[in-house]
C-alpha cells in the first residue's frame, strides 16, 4: 500500500481549509525521501508517517517544483519550494468510525486504508461491501481519501476517493459500506494539521 495521493489530496484539502486558496504537492518527495519513516518509495507506505516525515523534514514541495515521475529517485527536496509544512498530525482511534464520521464532516477529508480484496477493483457503483476483508492494521494494503458519508437505499456508506483515475469505480470515487469498520476503512485514518 502506498498512501502518497492519500497524504497531499489531505494536505491539499487541508491548506485550501486554512489559506483559501488551492495548491498541488510534491508526490514524488514523498516517494523518494519518506524512507526513514517506514515509507517504502514506490513499494508503499502510510499517510500517518507520511505527514510525520513532513513534520521533521520541514515541508513538502510543491507539485511544479517536484513534479511525478512515477518511479523511484534521489532525494531533491528543496526548502526553498516548499509548499505546506505540518504541525501535527491526528490518528483516529483504531477502528472508531464515530471519530472519522466526525473529522470527515467537520474537519476535512481524511487519509483512510483498508484491505483490497479480489473483486473490489471491478466496482463500478452502489455501496461495496465485503465478507472477504479484514480489519486490522495488518490487513490494510490500500490508502485512499475518506470525502464524506451518506445513505443508499437504507445502507450508510463512506464517500471515498482512489487514486485510479476517474475512468474507474464512480468517476474515481466508491461508497464503502459505513458502521463495521468495512475491510478496515477506520483502522488506518489520519489527517493533518497544516501550516
Amino acid at each position: 500500500m502506498w498512501g502518497f495521493g492519500s497524504t497531499t489530496g489531505a494536505l491539499e484539502a487541508a491548506y485550501a481549509q486554512a489559506f483559501g486558496k488551492g495548491i498541488s504537492l510534491s508526490e514524488q518527495q514523498l516517494v523518494d525521501c519518506a524512507g526513514a519513516f517506514n515509507n517504502f518509495g514506490c513499494n508503499g507506505g502510510l499517510p500517518s508517517q507520511a505527514f510525520e516525515y513532513i513534520k521533521f523534514n520541514g515541508g513538502l514541495d510543491t507539485e511544479e517544483a517536484y513534479p511525478y515521475t512515477g518511479k523511484n529517485g534521489i532525494c531533491k527536496f528543496s526548502q526553498a519550494n516548499i509548499g505546506v509544512k505540518v504541525i501535527s498530525s491526528v490518528n483516529i482511534t483504531l477502528g472508531a468510525e464515530d471519530e472519522l464520521k466526525y473529522a470527515v464532516a467537520l474537519v476535512r477529508p481524511v487519509s483512510v486504508a483498508f484491505e483490497v480484496v479480489k473483486g473490489f477493483k471491478q466496482y463500478k457503483s452502489g455501496v461495496y461491501t465485503s465478507t472477504e476483508c479484514g480489519d486490522t492494521p495488518m490487513d490494510v494494503n490500500h490508502a485512499v481519501l475518506a470525502v464524506g458519508y451518506g445513505v443508499e437505499n437504507g445502507v450508510p456508506y463512506w464517500l471515498i476517493k482512489n487514486s485510479w483515475g476517474a475512468d474507474w469505480g464512480e468517476d474515481g470515487y466508491f461508497k464503502m459500506e459505513m458502521g463495521m469498520n468495512m475491510c478496515g476503512v477506520a483502522t488506518c485514518a489520519s489527517y493533518p494539521i497544516v501550516a
